[in-house]
């Protein structure tokens, strides 16, 4: 079921067929309800090695600019990648399955028991362990750019912009990627 290691160096794809997409997001999708994208960076990188940290970051940034869930981009692109259609398809229903099951049987236990204080109490602390998941997700990603000022800058300016200042991200993107581009660009040469 796991595939061999893909090294960051080596300019082939690693082979990952449909089944493999589908269990590998089945498993994410059951490990990580609620919050997915520290469990599928894991399983991606870490545990099958289908892409290099860089190679997922840059994926995912891809993903972060398409309309919908970024977990979901993410599962087509990747299932696309390797086995085409039928690997993107095999890869977010994998994603969806055991969520999809999940919702609906809470949905019916809350219908049941939603009265109950002990349940909101439940609720508030999944939460904090959400937040706690995606602040640890957010530094595993930054790790990489974190010696390299540029990246920084531009970190600092997206923040800034659409934290402090409150743009809409739709105008930060707009301004930050080309310019961002041709910064890399420009010390590429």
């Amino acid at each position: 079921m796991t595939s061999a290691p893909l090294i960051q160096d080596q300019p082939t794809m690693a082979v990952v067929t449909a089944r493999d997409l589908f269990f590998g997001f089945l498993k994410v999708g059951i490990q990580g309800f609620g919050g997915v994208l520290p469990w599928a960076r894991r399983m991606i990188v870490e545990e099958r090695h289908w892409l290099s940290e860089v190679d997922f970051i840059d994926l995912l940034s891809l993903c972060q600019l398409l309309p919908g869930p970024n977990i979901c981009n993410l599962s087509i692109a990747l299932g696309n990648r390797f086995a085409g259609p039928i690997g993107a398809v095999a890869a977010i229903t994998g994603l969806l399955a055991a969520p999809f099951c999940i919702v609906i049987s809470l949905g019916m236990l809350y219908a049941a028991y939603g009265n109950s204080e002990a349940l909101g109490g439940v609720f508030r602390n999944l939460g904090a362990a959400a937040a706690g998941l995606v602040v640890a997700t957010a530094w595993k990603v930054a790790k990489p750019y974190i010696k390299r000022p540029e990246a920084i800058a531009v970190a600092v300016a997206a923040f800034a912009a659409v934290v402090l200042f409150n743009w809409p991200l739709i105008y930060v993107v707009l301004v930050l990627a080309p310019l961002s581009v041709a910064w890399a660009w420009r010390l590429a040469r």
